[in-house]
């Protein structure tokens, strides 16, 4: 949003996680009509996906939370409505817990204890992205059940994954830079969308949850870290 605010002429490939169209990048998908295009993964699409699967591992479970970035305010309420709806289709209580600094993060995880949170949904958000390894940490050391959108978390020791494929959207950044390069205009490519999801998640850390997880379970997940 910062680039897109600092000059209309000078071409900007992005990689987001909520609706483009939504967060006044572009006009629309097909056309995004200005100096922006990229790829998106479109999370909000998964939400409900998040909670089925902390649902299926904790089925007793009726309070569950979210974790959003207050400072990418557009993103963080679009994902915590949405996730809200979902968990009301799923008879369950949403509680949406906040963090844009490394500080926050404690309180976070004290705050899922106090809310009797029986699992956590990690918003999609750069700044979460980058802190996979602490919160997988964090999250196994207050005994909570995570779901991330990006395969980073369990390969850090979170417990799983659901999402779009990280290369697979890097890749596509690097043809669109390629094409823009040769004389092709951001206004005229199209913002792709991500068709590649991709479960992961990470027997051993459920082992150290005191979690079971079913055999239907394990067998849909495109990588399994035992």
């Amino acid at each position: 949003m910062a680039l897109k605010a600092a000059t209309t002429n000078i071409p900007i490939v992005f990689f987001v996680a909520g609706d483009p169209v939504a967060l006044g990048l572009v006009a629309s998908l097909n056309r995004p009509g200005g100096n922006l295009t990229g790829t998106t993964t479109m999370t909000l699409e998964v939400g409900l996906k998040w909670l089925q699967l902390l649902h299926e591992i904790v089925p007793a479970a009726r309070d569950f939370a979210v974790l959003v970035n207050p400072t990418s305010p557009a993103l963080a309420k679009a994902q915590a409505n949405d996730l809200q709806a979902a968990a009301r289709a799923l008879g369950r209580q949403l509680h949406v817990l906040q963090a844009s600094t490394d500080s926050d993060f404690d309180t976070v995880f004290a705050n899922l204890s106090q809310l009797k949170a029986a699992g956590l949904v990690i918003s999609s958000d750069s700044f979460f992205f980058i802190r996979s390894e602490r919160l997988a940490a964090l999250a196994v050391r207050h005994g909570v059940p995570a779901v991330f959108g990006f395969s980073e978390f369990p390969k850090a020791g979170g417990l799983m994954s659901y999402g779009a494929s990280v290369t697979a959207q890097d890749r596509m950044i690097g043809v669109y830079v390629g094409r823009i390069l040769k004389g092709e205009k951001p206004a005229d490519l199209p913002v792709v969308q991500a068709s590649k999801f991709e479960f992961v998640i990470n027997l051993r850390t459920a082992k150290t949850l005191g979690l079971t997880i079913s055999h239907s379970l394990i067998s849909a997940a495109d990588e399994v870290i035992d």
